[in-house]
């Protein structure tokens, strides 16, 4: 297999990895969210740490990109070989087929029949072979930039990254991250540390346990760090929110996916009987909600169709 044409090659001692991967490319209209390419990359430095840089044949990883981008992609269907063929644009993907270097083109069919394999940058496999904490800082980054913090643990599962292993001592080369520390206390203030869709409020020696500040517009995605956007929610349900199972309509009614499916009385009286109840407003006084934000997270976030209260 070839390398990537003198024109883009990258001379890995002189590219800050974190800015180059930070600054592909991603389609993006009217805040919709198009974590594709995030993902592939994600599944790939999985792999790396797992592997090497054995390139990725897309027959083979065909089912497991699919279940990423259902699971953690929009709500809209997206094929794997879109972000396996358009990645390569961005300068730290190659893809190389039985006919020579060069992607065939996104289409599922030309990939399986050219034999596609995808593969990262040499400059950049030269960059995570020579720096063992690169793999975190570059994972780290695309899932800040892409997801709220409650999913994290569950995509690197996913993909097979293990994180905490190489972190301890990592170098801090990344910019000071720009979220409000004070915005957890502000929301538990405004909701009187009171999950907002099951009331649930327990401490433990005064202190509040189990309980959230969530992102109603994702912070990745403009999501600011005020009451506007903050909603109190216990972990359970935080996680679910983030999720798309749970989501908001614009009478401030909870709304739960017509996809999931729970089975025993503990979903039924934890998520399914959610379903129409009226969302816990802050304090008097307190900024609600604001419906822009509600209605990104009902296009972007939960999966739709609700179920019928």
């Amino acid at each position: 297999m070839q390398d990537a044409p003198a024109g883009i090659r990258l001379h890995s001692a002189n590219v800050d990895w974190v800015e180059r991967i930070a600054g592909i490319r991603r389609w993006t209209r009217n805040g919709q969210r198009a974590p594709h390419k995030p993902l592939l990359l994600l599944y790939a430095l999985g792999r790396f740490q797992r592997e090497g840089g054995t390139p990725l044949v897309f027959s083979a990883v065909e089912a497991d990109l699919k279940r990423l981008l259902k699971e953690y992609g929009p709500s809209r269907d997206t094929s794997p070989g879109y972000p396996f063929h358009h990645l390569t644009s961005d300068g730290v993907w190659l893809v190389d087929t039985v006919h020579g270097p060069g992607s065939p083109g996104a289409e599922l069919r030309r990939l399986r029949a050219t034999q596609a394999a995808g593969r990262l940058h040499p400059d950049l496999l030269r960059a995570l072979v020579g720096d063992s904490h690169l793999v975190s800082r570059l994972a780290r980054s695309l899932l800040d930039a892409n997801f709220e913090p409650s999913l994290h643990p569950d995509i690197c599962a996913l993909v097979g990254l293990d994180l905490e292993s190489i972190e301890v001592g990592a170098p801090i080369t990344q910019k000071p991250t720009r979220r409000d520390p004070a915005f957890r206390d502000r929301v538990l203030v405004a909701y009187e540390s009171c999950c907002a869709f099951c009331g649930y409020d327990g401490r433990l020696d005064s202190v509040t346990v189990g309980l959230d500040a969530a992102h109603v517009r994702w912070w990745a995605f403009d999501g600011p760090d005020d009451l506007a956007n903050g909603l109190c929610l216990c972990s359970i349900h935080h996680k679910l929110f983030d999720k798309g199972v749970l989501g908001l309509d614009a009478r401030r009614t909870i709304t739960v996916s017509a996809r999931y499916v729970g089975r025993n009385r503990a979903s039924q009286e934890m998520v399914l009987n959610l379903a129409g109840r009226p969302v816990r407003a802050p304090q008097p006084g307190m900024r609600p909600l604001d419906d822009d934000h509600i209605s990104w997270h009902s296009q972007q976030v939960f999966r739709s169709p609700a179920r019928g209260a």
